[in-house]
């Protein structure tokens, strides 16, 4: 794709403003920015360096389809957001206009009210976390990016991605949810971890900053071990060693501290697994009776 569609987006928040940003340094011109608040899509708009409209959803009738169109809303506005664009009286340009949305459990059916008024329909999910979006653009350019919908949906999504400097996978559409929920155990839910571990060195004596210091390092250590093997070989520690006692010890101390205890034996039991080809039998036997 040599000239560079017109954009626009729905959602202002972290994940839409990061992707206007991204886009307009790769010089796509950002038509408009569409939020139920319009302080947040001025916000995102001031962070611009080009100008673009600031609009409401009822209000993109007043103008031209774009050529491309990104849906950057929670998950559960989607479907909402979909029948309301499909509503529209809409100038159509003389090529089929693209919607994509970026929903990672979410598929393209999602959008199927636009389908049937001849837009063509995808999604486009960044493998990525976005916490603030001036950062969150720049993790965007090189990101991963799952793409799915139909063909010219897709050849769109690839063409965006390539020109973040990004690579692109597709899966079908009805293991989006599956892909998704993988996305939430490799970063959302290593986070909480991150919480738990962080709580427990709290109760050990130090402060919440001093526990983020101290184990961010070793989060570090275990993300470049996986960079270089499998986890199977990149796992450390108490289960990859096979310490019956230090499993004791963690069980014992523990004890009143419920959901702890439950992530501790939960994680446990899929550590042992990983590690159980490198150990003794017997004393995999002991530590699954001692953990559940």
């Amino acid at each position: 794709m040599n000239r560079k569609p017109e954009v626009s987006i729905i959602g202002a928040g972290r994940l839409g403003t990061a992707l206007a940003l991204a886009l307009a340094a790769e010089q796509y011109p950002i038509a408009s920015l569409v939020a139920r608040r319009s302080e947040s899509a001025r916000r995102a708009a001031a962070l611009l360096e080009v100008p673009t409209r600031v609009s409401a959803l009822k209000d993109l009738v007043d103008h031209p389809a774009p050529e491309l169109l990104l849906i950057a809303t929670p998950d559960d506005q989607i479907p909402a957001v979909a029948e309301a664009l499909a509503r529209l009286d809409w100038e159509t340009a003389d090529e089929t206009p693209v919607a994509l949305h970026t929903s990672g459990a979410l598929s393209a059916e999602q959008l199927a009210p636009l389908a049937e008024k001849g837009w063509s329909t995808g999604s486009v999910h960044p493998l990525m976390s976005v916490s603030e979006s001036k950062a969150g653009a720049r993790l965007l350019k090189g990101a991963f990016w799952c793409v799915e919908g139909d063909k010219r949906a897709v050849r769109t999504a690839r063409a965006l991605v390539r020109d973040l400097g990004g690579k692109s996978f597709s899966i079908e559409s009805n293991k989006k949810p599956l892909y998704h929920a993988a996305a939430v155990m490799a970063s959302g839910n290593v986070t909480a971890l991150f919480g738990v571990a962080s709580q427990m060195l709290v109760q050990c004596g130090l402060n919440d900053e001093e526990a983020r210091e101290v184990l961010l390092p070793l989060l570090s250590s275990a993300v470049r071990n996986l960079q270089e093997t499998d986890p199977a070989h990149a796992l450390t520690g108490t289960f990859a060693r096979g310490d019956v006692e230090t499993v004791k010890r963690h069980l014992h101390v523990l004890q009143g501290n419920e959901p702890a205890l439950e992530l501790y034996r939960l994680l446990g039991r899929w550590s042992l697994d990983l590690a159980a080809p490198r150990l003794d039998p017997a004393v995999v036997k002991r530590i699954k009776r001692l953990i559940g």
